[in-house]
């Protein structure tokens, strides 16, 4: 069965200890501290705002699991699940290894043994030998999938190896589409889907980010060979988190674009124009999560391809 690009069933985690991660924040140029919030109102405005989130998703008809966080060990990137999890139509789920020690106490067994009592799936953990190399994939952050026409689309930084690209696009057969992308400091983004997003009609990307004229042209045009309309993104709407976007799908099947309200307000209208044709957008205040953990309503949220038992 050819796998669909977006589905109706994800899940998410409930943050207990969210809050400003110093070792992501080593090449996470998203994140800020500068607050005059305690560490307490960041965590429950936060909340807040996840909560928020899922109440609109469900009223939208998507499926949304909540996995809530445990309090100890802390984990204050717990919110974004989708770096150490990925699932297959075929009956898989991968683990992948993550660059922040303090972040691979995120991978719960209780959360795939939870799955596991509606869903038939293998549990692949082979990547996560690489965490001892200091290789890192990290899940559908470092990774755009295109999961009808099998390719992987990926920028390379030192949460993305290329080694670990390649063994993860040969383990599900798909092929790898990689490239450079900075901001315009000449730093590396940290993620792909900080840069990127990717529908079944749309795809939406900072091309102006990749220098190389050779990688740009290839990743174009496997976008436009695969039927994508690209919707090109400025660093600046970048920065608003407006790469950070997923299509899912909600009541009578309908495509559903979630996104923070900051990406929303960012982008212009020929844009919402394109857009607009093929999904319904559905935005959301995501301001503390943005600032303080540097991901937005993508990293929110782990898809689910598996078959039901």
């Amino acid at each position: 069965m050819k796998e669909a690009q977006c589905t109706d069933t994800i899940f998410m985690v409930r943050p207990a200890n969210f809050g400003y991660n110093s070792e992501t924040a080593e090449n996470n140029a998203f994140q800020n501290a500068e607050t005059n919030l305690t560490a307490n109102e960041i965590k429950d405005l936060a909340r807040s705002e996840f909560d928020n989130m899922v109440k609109c998703l469900r009223e939208l008809g998507v499926r949304v699991y909540v996995f809530e966080d445990t309090l100890t060990p802390a984990k204050t990137d717990a919110v974004f699940p989708n770096n150490w999890f990925s699932s297959h139509l075929e009956g898989k789920i991968f683990l992948y290894p993550m660059f922040s020690p303090n972040r691979r106490n995120e991978r719960r067994e209780d959360i795939i043994t939870n799955l596991a009592k509606e869903y038939e799936f293998q549990v692949d953990r082979e990547l996560l030998k690489f965490e001892s190399e200091e290789k890192y994939l990290e899940g559908t952050g470092s990774m755009i999938l295109d999961r009808p026409n099998k390719i992987i689309y990926a920028c390379y930084s030192i949460r993305t190896n290329p080694e670990v690209l390649r063994a993860y696009g040969d383990k599900i057969g798909y092929k790898v589409v990689g490239f450079n992308a900075t901001d315009s400091d000449g730093i590396p983004y940290y993620h792909t889907n900080v840069i990127m997003a990717l529908g079944e009609h749309i795809a939406t990307i900072c091309t102006v980010s990749i220098e190389d004229l050779d990688q740009r042209k290839a990743l174009c045009a496997s976008l436009s060979n695969s039927g994508k309309i690209i919707v090109h993104l400025s660093r600046e709407q970048i920065l608003a988190f407006a790469g950070n976007m997923l299509e899912v799908k909600g009541d009578d099947d309908k495509n559903l674009l979630v996104m923070s309200s900051a990406a929303h307000k960012s982008l212009q209208e020929e844009q919402l124009n394109i857009i607009n044709l093929y999904n319904k957008i559905v935005h959301l205040p995501l301001g503390t999560i943005e600032q303080f953990g540097g991901g937005s309503a993508r990293c929110m949220i782990a898809e689910i391809f598996l078959p039901k038992k």
